[in-house]
């Protein structure tokens, strides 16, 4: 897998146009990762795609898919997203009993494996198996609908992680998903996020190039 310069920038094809996913995915070609929300219609209250779609995604591009599973019993599903092409998966510790058997099922198959946790889920709980993950993925939005408000209290959670990664010299992303755009996305780079999903903010712009562009200059820390 290819190794990343932080910021990176993962536009959301949950705001594209399903009717022409390729030409959008192709009109952010500078985006880092193209970050792929699957929703069950249990585990969250929407309904969005499944492994097809992820599949045909991965055929636009030659970005990696970083697949956010909002699914109850993820292990029951991971395989399908491996093979439609996914280079991250990222599951909900709220979703499964075993998270730290599920990372090292998924490390196993040559993708990062990724935990993800509700606004009301503390990150505290979960400090000790950070080091199993590649990656952490911090919700600033209540999962399941695209286009909410951030919600800026999340932050501190990305801060403790932040620590705890930098102490222990860990190599993981903190990702950050939901509200983000060019006047969240800051706050959000200083609170010590890596990685960063944005979804109206890109395929909502007349240019989704030069959205992603503009997000990836405000989140580059100097």
């Amino acid at each position: 897998m290819t190794s990343y310069t932080r910021p990176i920038i993962a536009p959301s094809i949950l705001a594209a146009d399903f009717s022409k996913l390729g030409e959008d995915i192709a009109a952010t070609s500078n985006a880092d990762w193209i970050h792929v929300d699957i929703m069950d219609g249990h585990f969250v209250p929407n309904l969005s795609f499944g492994a097809d779609i992820t599949k045909a995604a991965g055929r636009c591009t030659d970005k990696e898919l970083d697949v956010h599973l909002m699914i109850e019993h993820p292990e029951k599903w991971v395989d399908n997203y491996i093979d439609a092409g996914a280079a991250c998966v990222v599951f909900h510790v709220e979703a499964t009993n075993d998270p730290v058997s599920l990372a090292r099922y998924l490390k196993g198959k040559g993708v990062r494996a990724g935990f993800s946790l509700r606004p009301g889920t503390p990150i505290e709980d979960y400090l000790d198996i950070v080091p199993e993950f590649d990656l952490v993925l911090v919700m600033s939005v209540e999962p399941g609908f695209g286009g909410q408000s951030f919600m800026p209290e999340q932050l501190e959670k990305v801060r403790t992680l932040r620590a705890l990664i930098d102490e222990k010299q860990l190599e993981c992303f903190i990702e950050i998903d939901g509200g983000i755009n060019a006047t969240t996305i800051r706050q959000a780079a200083e609170a010590g996020c890596d990685a960063f999903v944005a979804g109206s903010a890109v395929y909502g712009a007349t240019d989704p190039a030069a959205a992603v562009d503009e997000l990836r200059a405000l989140a580059t820390l100097n």
